[in-house]
């Protein structure tokens, strides 16, 4: 790919976890998505996700490996199935993009390695291992890494190594709170100048409300770097660990996520069209979404942009 791909206003996917429980999947202790790749059953489900994200307008979707990761899989006692997992999930978004027949990018979801939403704080080389494990499976497949939700400086930096020795471009999704802080407590800028690192394609702020995207939006235009977002529609504005709630009442809120963390209604197509040409008009390059974002929310950018002829 061009590293200046992102220098042109380009759609990335939205959800893939919630529409696959929307359509039907039956989700695994906290395997939510990883689910649907454990059980054949479910992988022209995922492959149909993805194509409809394809034909909303994406031009980039992003494999279904963000529950991949190690910490999660031991959890759910299913490591054995990681390699698998993180591989399959690739191979069905290539199917995706192949039925398409057309010219999108595939970005493969490195997650935190550790629980979403807060600082990882181990050692760092157990977060460079666990990275580098998951990375190293998915690089061969796709055209970038997508850094999907990171809480800190050290892992954004940890993750960003890991995937220049697998040469591979990496988009930045930094998760930031209502205070425009990252749950470790850091600045976008600190971080941003602290780590710099010249295989960054990109920085948006990651499974992060409208509201928040668009308050954090000013600081990370004055990086010089792409940016954009990738939004949820979580009724909770500064979501915690979903594993937090799960832990303490088994397996009734890992099934589905927006129990704990609950489903905004406030936010329709059309009020998502008009966020995104507000962040278009501040700048914005990087369109997308997440949790609870739906095709219809991703077609609503595409027509926006059709109309303001970007």
């Amino acid at each position: 790919m061009k590293v200046n791909f992102f220098e042109k206003v380009r759609i990335l996917d939205g959800g893939m976890g919630q529409e696959l429980l929307s359509k039907g999947l039956v989700s695994k202790g906290t395997l939510w998505s990883a689910s649907a790749i454990l059980e054949k059953k479910y992988h022209n489900l995922v492959t149909d996700i993805h194509l409809s994200y394809i034909y909303a307008g994406a031009d980039v979707i992003v494999t279904n490996t963000f529950v991949g990761r190690k910490v999660r899989l031991i959890e759910n006692k299913v490591e054995e199935h990681f390699n698998y997992i993180n591989e399959q999930a690739c191979i069905l978004a290539i199917k995706a993009k192949e039925i398409s027949n057309k010219d999108i990018l595939i970005a493969g979801s490195l997650p935190s390695q550790s629980d979403t939403y807060v600082e990882d704080k181990r050692e760092t080389k157990s977060i460079e291992k666990d990275f580098y494990d998951q990375a190293k499976i998915i690089s061969p497949y796709v055209d970038f890494l997508y850094l999907d939700v990171v809480s800190s400086g050290r892992e954004m930096d940890i993750a960003s190594n890991v995937a220049t020795k697998l040469n591979k471009p990496i988009l930045l999704g930094v998760h930031i709170k209502k205070n425009n802080l990252l749950p470790s407590n850091e600045t976008i800028s600190s971080v941003f100048k602290k780590y710099k690192n010249n295989n960054w394609i990109g920085l948006i702020s990651a499974c992060v409300s409208p509201e928040i995207a668009e308050n954090c939006s000013a600081e990370i235009k004055e990086l010089k770097i792409p940016f954009g977002f990738k939004a949820n529609l979580w009724a909770v504005e500064e979501p915690t660990p979903v594993q937090t709630f799960n832990r303490a009442k088994h397996n009734e809120i890992g099934t589905n996520p927006n129990v704990a963390l609950g489903k905004r209604t406030d936010v329709s197509d059309k009020h998502f069209y008009n966020f995104s040409k507000k962040l278009v008009e501040k700048g914005a390059t990087i369109l997308g979404g997440c949790c609870e974002i739906t095709p219809w929310h991703i077609k609503a950018i595409s027509q926006l942009l059709s109309l303001i002829h970007i």
